[in-house]
This record gives structure tokens, C-alpha cells and sequence, in this order.
């Protein structure tokens, strides 16, 4: 019985997958003045992994993940404004 309990545990922990493939959606494509930016999502409910795929070659890794996570986001919470648009007035 002692060592049922930890295989069964063992079992259970393994089933679940923290793996962020297993949530991808279909990737999609925010355009921004500097160009399009092509985002891979995950679920609604995990916008901290989303990223960017592809970006302009004048734009830096970071402005387009955090493009990628504002569509998220605005995917997340129903918002039919462009994620690009607060990126583009806090490059103003």
C-alpha cells in the first residue's frame, strides 16, 4: 500500500502536461507600422506564453512578444481593438 500511493501520484502527475505545444492555436497575424508581426498564441487563459514567431527586422524581440501578449489579451478579453494599437501610441 506504501508504494501504491506514490506510483498512483507518479501516474496522475505525468497525465498533466505543462508542455505549451499542447495548447498552441493557430498563429496569427498582427499588423503594426513597422510591418506585420506573426504571433503564436495558446489559450485564453495563458497569454504569459504567447510570442512572437516572426516580427519586422527593424523591431526588437521584446516589443514583439509584448505585441503578441496585448493580442492575446485583447483575444482573451472579447476587445475588437487592434493589439498593435497601444504598441504603436507608446512608440510615439
Amino acid at each position: 500500500m506504501k508504494i501504491l500511493l506514490p506510483i498512483s501520484a507518479l501516474l496522475l502527475l505525468t497525465a498533466c502536461s505543462i508542455d505549451p505545444k499542447d495548447y498552441e492555436s493557430q498563429p496569427v497575424t498582427v499588423q503594426t507600422a513597422a510591418g506585420p508581426v506573426v504571433c503564436q498564441l495558446y489559450t485564453k487563459n495563458i497569454v504569459r506564453w504567447d510570442r512572437a514567431i516572426t516580427r519586422p527586422d527593424n523591431m526588437s524581440v521584446e516589443t514583439a512578444d509584448q505585441i503578441c501578449v496585448n493580442e492575446g489579451l485583447r483575444q482573451r478579453d472579447g476587445s475588437e481593438k487592434p493589439a498593435a494599437a497601444s504598441e504603436q501610441a507608446a512608440a510615439l
